[in-house]
């Protein structure tokens, strides 16, 4: 049985940092005995067909490998279609209203309650909110990533300690959802 998985890479790419070209990461996946391999954008997104193994240790994996070959650590989470669809579809979010830009989602290692970001004052950042989700944080930026506030405050280290969390645009969700379907 084959499963259809999008692996997210954390910092990859941005500012000349952990360089690690797209076709050099198709190939590295396709040498860890995986198929149909493709990725989306530059920024650290691959999605690829697998017989064995889950999420998690897919990522163990995927993370392993680039150490390996490229001599640096790289964050990764690896999801299965149905996981990423049901993410896009439980968006609480008017997502069909909105550009691309003004909508994120953070994707984490595992789950987060509400009491993670209790000492947030949620009121201080209005327009912007953000909602939990299933291994996810959904964040509504009107101006965008670059410009919002409540996004620098949710990215706090103390926020995320002890999670890998990585974020993407709405269109980039989507897109990944697409991919994904098979």
């Amino acid at each position: 049985m084959t499963t259809t998985y999008a692996a997210l890479l954390r910092g990859i790419n941005v500012g000349g940092n952990k360089k690690l070209p797209m076709a050099e990461l198709r190939t590295l996946l396709e040498g860890l005995g995986h198929a149909d391999v493709r990725t989306y954008l530059q920024s650290g997104q691959a999605v690829f067909v697998s017989g064995h193994g889950n999420g998690e240790s897919l990522a163990a994996e995927l993370a392993q490998a680039i150490e390996k070959r490229f001599g640096f650590t790289v964050d990764v989470i690896v999801r299965d279609h149905a996981y990423l669809k049901a993410i896009a579809d439980n968006c609480p979010f008017p997502a069909a209203e909105l550009e691309g830009k003004q909508l994120h989602v953070t994707y984490f290692s595992a789950p987060v309650t509400e009491d993670r970001f209790a000492e947030i004052d949620r009121s201080a950042y209005l327009p912007e909110e953000f909602r939990l989700g299933d291994r996810a944080l959904y964040l509504y930026a009107p101006d965008g990533l670059g410009r919002s506030k409540l996004a620098a405050e949710l990215s706090r280290p103390r926020l995320n300690k002890g999670l890998i969390a990585t974020s993407r645009n709405w269109n980039t969700v989507v897109k990944l959802v697409e991919m994904t379907a098979g």
